[in-house]
């Protein structure tokens, strides 16, 4: 990889660290915020509890990304305890393959969901409309299948991110 695609990288994943990081953020924040309003005081805001679902969805499909990135994923670690070599290769790439595969179709039927939504003009929050916060799902699905695949043809990491058997 050169030094202009890696700085690249490292600023994309950067962007999507500070993203997720403001996210819950502001979810913890808010939330709290409406407890103690409604606890407190009897009232709160109107817009929070949509907002905060849409919030928890974000994170949450920007923390897959996040830990597609990263190998952190759920994996079928447990294969590794009963073959290793060329069995393990193959294992790991269909996984990751599967994986990648299953992702794209979510990517493709979370696609139809925003058309539905925006064909239909389903209201969201604070004036975005529904299909609009919808949009993290066909692109968070996409960037996970497309990691999925490519690291499907890379070769394992281990934990701290390079390959077994280099020298640290």
């Amino acid at each position: 990889m050169t030094d202009r695609l890696r700085r690249l990288v490292t600023r994309v994943h950067l962007i999507e660290d500070w993203v997720l990081t403001a996210f819950v953020l502001v979810l913890v924040v808010l939330a709290g915020a409406q407890i103690l309003l409604r606890n407190v005081f009897d009232s709160g805001f109107a817009w929070a509890e949509p907002l905060l679902r849409a919030l928890v969805l974000w994170s949450a499909m920007l923390g897959a990304v996040i830990a597609t990135r990263e190998d952190q994923h759920i994996g079928l670690d447990f294969i590794a305890r009963f073959v290793s070599g060329w069995k393990l290769r193959v294992a790991r790439f269909l996984a990751l393959a599967f994986a990648g595969g299953l992702c794209a179709a979510m990517t493709w039927h979370s696609l139809a969901l925003v058309q539905l939504d925006k064909e239909g003009g389903t209201p969201g929050v604070l004036g975005i409309p529904a299909w609009g916060l919808e949009l993290v799902l066909p692109i968070g699905f996409g960037l996970m299948a497309i990691r999925f695949l490519i690291r499907a043809f890379m070769p394992p990491h281990d934990r701290h991110g390079e390959e077994p058997g280099a020298a640290a």
